[in-house]
């Protein structure tokens, strides 16, 4: 394979999921390494190691290959290569995924971008930067799934060229029946990586003194970190050094007590009384950043082992979150528990910005659902009292009809009597039958006054849950209210 040659479908994701930051350290993703490897080899990829971890980052050429889908060696048109295009702020509108003037099948996934399409998408990018800039969010109604793939390369483009301002980053929500919504937010993304040697060492004692209150309480707590007292002595300097450091940040260190279902109910047993008592190798305590608050958990990885060096090994942990997130560290040749614990604490900060954003999403969702739920009933109220109105509409003609039909027979009745003679027996009855005949034709005839609407009864919530287009009437959560 020649340096300029075209790249295969597993390099080309490679080139891409660099392209858009994407971390290749994780254990899952050691296929593509063999590909950065050779992507290195031409000159479109750095590989490195560093901090005991594996690196990988786009260099010029790497980005020139994703911008216009071929090597910078190649031959070619050169008077497409680097073109920087002057963009109207109007200019791209054609070029706005989901617009019409978009060329459909442009770009497909699998495919390099052609080197006319880099220059589109480039225009479409600067147009929505100037966009943002000016509105702070743009949404798309009822994207379907090309489009939404289209923006987000569009929003890689921006991220990978320069093109978002300093000091903001852009966030994509797709709000399935509110469209895609894109914002530009000022401050760092939640999701930013720090490399580890910008990571602030934490430094630990070699002795315990003034302990924190919350690590004084486990040292005094014969019941946890049961080990050998040197291993347990160790476990109390790492906590105590992460707590210190904690509350330096202005965070929390407080008490994590042993669960109930973990304890040894209190028993007498011989007639001795036996008080209610635990054995934890582990120690916790919970970290509280904001609202938000954690449990750190350190204990012995292999407590088990009867391997000398294993059995000495230390593990801290946080409850485990998603896949591709560390949540543990263990003691390893290259490095000690002690040396992760600022790694640790960015962990948990990083979560606590997520959670808080997460909140923040899930109240502006719950309002919003809370304001189509509204919507919703009054549009159910309304088309509830106009099927009432309706059906009190084909009553008043049913009886139109009726009263119509009884005064033409009323009419043809006295026709028929006038022709009889006086004496003609039943005629009697036939005149009283005449005269109840038009009294019930007057009696029902809805014109007898000018009609108006009916009054609207008050409607239940089983009246409205035909009209609420999978709804609830109780409430915009679906629940009843008890």
């Amino acid at each position: 394979m020649g340096r300029s040659d075209p790249l295969n479908d597993r390099q080309l994701e490679v080139l891409r999921r660099l392209g858009a930051d994407q971390d290749l350290s994780h254990p899952q993703d050691v296929r593509f390494r063999t590909s950065a490897r050779v992507l290195q080899g031409r000159g479109l990829v750095k590989v490195s190691r560093r901090d005991g971890g594996w690196q990988a980052a786009l260099t010029e050429a790497g980005r020139f290959y994703l911008d216009h889908g071929h090597h910078p060696d190649q031959p070619g048109d050169e008077r497409l290569r680097g073109h920087k295009p002057e963009v109207s702020p109007d200019e791209p509108a054609a070029e706005v995924p989901g617009t019409s003037g978009q060329r459909k099948g442009a770009a497909t996934q699998g495919s390099p971008p052609t080197p006319l399409l880099a220059v589109r998408r480039q225009a479409a990018a600067v147009s929505l930067i100037r966009r943002l800039e000016a509105e702070t969010s743009v949404t798309i109604d009822d994207p379907d799934e090309d489009t939404v793939t289209e923006w987000r390369r569009i929003i890689d483009f921006a991220k990978r060229h320069g093109l978002v301002p300093a000091g903001t980053w852009i966030e994509k929500r797709r709000d399935w029946g509110a469209g895609l919504t894109i914002e530009l937010k000022r401050g760092d993304p939640p999701n930013k990586r720090v490399r580890s040697s910008e990571t602030l060492a934490v430094p630990v004692a070699s002795r315990l003194r003034s302990p924190h209150p919350v690590v004084a309480r486990l040292r005094d707590d014969g019941g946890r970190l049961v080990m050998p007292a040197a291993r347990r002595c160790r476990c109390l300097l790492i906590l105590q050094a992460l707590a210190a450091e904690a509350e330096r940040r202005g965070h929390t260190v407080t008490d994590e007590p042993v669960p109930e279902h973990r304890k040894i109910a209190a028993y007498t047993s011989m007639g001795r009384y036996h008080p209610s008592h635990y054995t934890r190798r582990e120690g916790e305590i919970r970290v509280g950043i904001g609202e938000f608050s954690y449990v750190v958990t350190l204990s012995e990885e292999n407590p088990q082992s009867s391997d000398p060096e294993r059995s000495q090994r230390l593990v801290i942990e946080v409850p485990y979150r998603t896949q591709g997130r560390q949540y543990r560290w263990a003691d390893r040749k290259t490095s000690k528990v002690e040396e992760r614990l600022g790694t640790l604490l960015q962990e948990l900060e990083t979560r606590a910005v997520e959670d808080t954003q997460h909140k923040i999403d899930e109240e502006q969702a719950k309002a919003d659902r809370h304001r189509r739920w509204k919507r919703a009933m009054a549009e159910a109220h309304r088309l509830a009292y106009e099927e009432h109105n309706a059906a009190a509409l084909r009553d008043q003609a049913k009886r139109w009809r009726e009263t119509q039909d009884i005064t033409g027979y009323c009419e043809a009745l006295a026709e028929r009597l006038e022709r009889e003679p006086p004496d003609s027996p039943h005629i009697q009855q036939a005149q009283e039958w005449l005269s109840w005949a038009r009294a019930r034709a007057i009696a029902i005839d809805p014109l007898r006054s000018l009609p108006t609407a009916p009054e609207h009864p008050e409607l239940t919530p089983e009246d409205l849950k035909p009209y609420l287009k999978g709804w609830s009437p109780y409430g915009p959560e679906g629940s009843r209210p008890w």
